[in-house]
């Protein structure tokens, strides 16, 4: 059990909330093994060179985190008022989503199972 009022409790886990500014895709038909190829080049650099690596990358997921990536340096500009000059990729991580289940036939009455993976991609910014 929890110590203390509800309200009191609220309070403590807010303090500890991270404010830093993120943006998430949820259900992003790419798979988690797949994403992170594209997530490792970027980890670490500041946005525009992750912003010119994603443009010029040609894996399908580098778009979509491309998108990402965009919308985190706006939610940043926006709603914390930074600068995108001063910010970096401070974490991006993908993890797993559900998986779809699809059939493909296949000779003599059998049917193979195909498995449409989706993942939940975080992309969270910081300023230097």
């Amino acid at each position: 059990m929890a110590k203390g009022h509800r309200s009191q409790i609220i309070r403590q886990r807010n303090e500890q909330k991270d404010t830093r500014p993120r943006a998430t895709v949820s259900f992003a038909r790419v798979s988690v093994t797949k994403a992170c190829f594209v997530l490792d080049a970027i980890r670490g650099k500041d946005v525009q060179t992750a912003l010119g690596i994603l443009q010029y990358n040609n894996r399908y997921a580098s778009s979509v985190i491309y998108k990402l990536l965009k919308s985190a340096v706006a939610n940043a500009e926006n709603n914390n008022g930074m600068k995108m000059e001063d910010l970096y990729v401070a974490e991006c991580y993908a993890n797993k989503g559900p998986t779809m289940k699809r059939i493909h036939p296949r000779a003599q009455g059998r049917a193979y199972r195909i498995e449409k993976r989706t993942s939940h991609i975080t992309v969270v910014l910081d300023e230097r």
